[in-house]
């Protein structure tokens, strides 16, 4: 191989039919939050709403991410009880 060449890593295809990953706490309060900052901004770009949602994020208390912490805990147990099922069915 040549001192200029590079070798393309090659990455292991997903199985299409694999569990969906779980999502953070921060994902669900992005989630149902993005329209809203969209709203307060209109013609805000991609980045700054995603900048936004970090601010908004940062600024809730303990108690008011409680919630968006237990959708993420059970989302996680889905991800899990799904995961051990396509490991059985695949193995």
């Amino acid at each position: 191989m040549a001192p200029t060449e590079k070798r393309k890593a090659s990455r292991k295809k997903k199985d299409p039919n694999a569990p969906k990953r779980s999502l953070s706490a921060y994902m669900f309060f992005a989630n149902e939050n993005r329209d809203i900052v969209r709203a307060e901004n209109p013609g805000i770009s991609f980045g700054q709403v995603g900048k936004l949602l970090g601010e908004k994020w940062k600024a809730l208390t303990a108690d008011e991410k409680t919630p968006y912490e237990n959708k993420a805990d059970n989302d996680k147990k889905r991800y899990e009880k799904e995961k051990a099922e396509f490991a059985k069915r695949s193995a």
